[in-house]
């Protein structure tokens, strides 16, 4: 059966109250959803999504001229078609022959996948609500975003006085933790805590001796993306206790199998709403390695752009039955959402890092740029009583003099009393 059409569409997907309080400074540009619409022939409709500001591969220029009027089977394990017309291909196809797409992977091995809430970095209490949220959604398990500018003793004690003692934590450090004689001396000192399950990238993932070395050291499995450094040097370093898996299919079952062969579980980051959950559920299905809890972010969204919405129990969610991705799109949430632009700015805001001796650094960069800047700035790793805030434009004069003193790289460091609030 040929494909008839392609259609595309932008929606601007609200984040949450509680997501929307810290992503609107580092990402708000992951509110934007292409919306893929495949129609075969016969009038049968698939669906896909992009994520365009973060996905593993965007929908290339021209791709209508790559896939309309071709046999859909053909293209199904074409990657670099992009994640939204890949998906909706096999939604498609899978709807054709009635049957789920997992059926298209391989042998199911499981019926429910895990699944794990994901948080940006944020201040102690704010981490707190964010697991108690997801505790009360039915989530066991969180991927936090580590950061050295935060005193990380403080933010998991305030998640574990107020989580069920199941509940336990990936930490992606994303490398900055910067060397592993660093690494190591303040991992040794999370030990303690018994939630803590996964330690993720705690240094550039290239240092091949210093990841070893961080492995060898510590009491806790050592996560990393796969593909750096290749996987043959890996596997043969031994660097990694298992592995982020994150690309379109025929890559993500190229990258399971041999990480299975290895016998090093992953788990799936497959990041949309629920379409992209439901397809990171099927291949969860039939992938025996993917028992680390999968990543897939849908909870960050005010809609999940389906009819049925997909409930978590126990850390589990059930592999779809119905045919194709075995959701139904939400008409009109495309209604409610659809918009005419593909990105969005970060709003102007400076960061402010305290420490609790009173030394304050304000930063003009951006939360990206930060993971660079920061640990060149020869910072605390982690330090007892530090701090980093979002100082966002209120508009007055003191915020004008201090954001232009930040500009070009330049950063101001002055001492302030232990704040009660901000300086202005």
């Amino acid at each position: 059966m040929k494909v008839a059409a392609l259609e595309f569409m932008h929606l601007d997907v609200p984040f949450t109250e509680l997501a929307q309080q810290h992503l609107q400074y580092w990402l708000p540009h992951f509110r934007i959803v292409q919306l893929c619409k495949v129609t075969l022939e016969n009038g049968v409709v698939g669906w896909g999504e992009t994520l365009p500001n973060y996905t593993w591969a965007r929908v290339p220029e021209g791709v209508e001229e790559r896939v309309i009027g071709r046999t859909a089977t053909e293209l199904l394990w074409q990657d670099d078609l992009g994640a939204g017309v890949q998906m909706a291909l096999f939604d498609a196809v899978g709807k054709l022959l009635n049957a789920p797409i997992y059926r298209l992977l391989g042998k199911k091995v499981r019926d429910w996948c895990p699944i794990s809430w994901w948080a940006m970095d944020m201040p102690a209490q704010d981490w707190a609500s964010q697991c108690q949220e997801a505790v009360a959604q039915g989530y066991m398990s969180a991927k936090l975003k580590a950061r050295t500018w935060q005193d990380l003793h403080a933010g998991l004690q305030a998640i574990f006085a107020v989580v069920p003692k199941q509940f336990v934590l990936d930490l992606d450090f994303n490398g900055t933790l910067g060397n592993a004689a660093q690494a190591v001396q303040f991992l040794k000192t999370l030990e303690k805590y018994e939630q803590v399950a996964i330690i993720e990238s705690p240094i550039p993932q290239a240092d091949v001796a210093g990841n070893v070395q961080i492995r060898n050291r510590i009491n806790r499995p050592v996560a990393m993306h796969y593909g750096t450094p290749p996987i043959m040097t890996a596997l043969q370093a031994d660097v990694a206790d298992g592995f982020v898996l994150d690309r379109g299919a025929a890559a993500l079952l190229e990258q399971a199998h041999i990480a299975q062969a290895a016998h090093k579980p992953f788990w799936l980051q497959l990041v949309g709403t629920g379409l992209t959950t439901a397809w990171a559920a099927h291949f969860g299905a039939v992938l025996t390695g993917a028992t680390w809890p999968a990543v897939t972010d849908m909870h960050i969204f005010a809609s999940q752009l389906i009819r049925s919405p997909i409930a978590v129990r126990g850390g589990f969610y059930r592999v779809p039955e119905e045919p194709g991705l075995g959701v139904e799109i939400d008409e009109s949430a495309i209604d409610t959402y659809r918009v005419n632009y593909s990105f969005l700015e970060t709003p102007k805001h400076l960061y402010r890092y305290a420490r609790a001796n009173g030394e304050v650094t304000y930063y003009g960069c951006g939360k990206q740029e930060l993971h660079q800047v920061y640990p060149n700035d020869a910072q605390p790793v982690a330090e007892r009583g530090s701090s980093l805030d979002v100082v966002p434009d209120d508009g007055s004069q003191a915020f004008a003099e201090l954001y232009a003193a930040t500009r070009a790289g330049h950063v101001v460091r002055r001492s302030e009393a232990p704040p009660q609030g901000l300086p202005f």
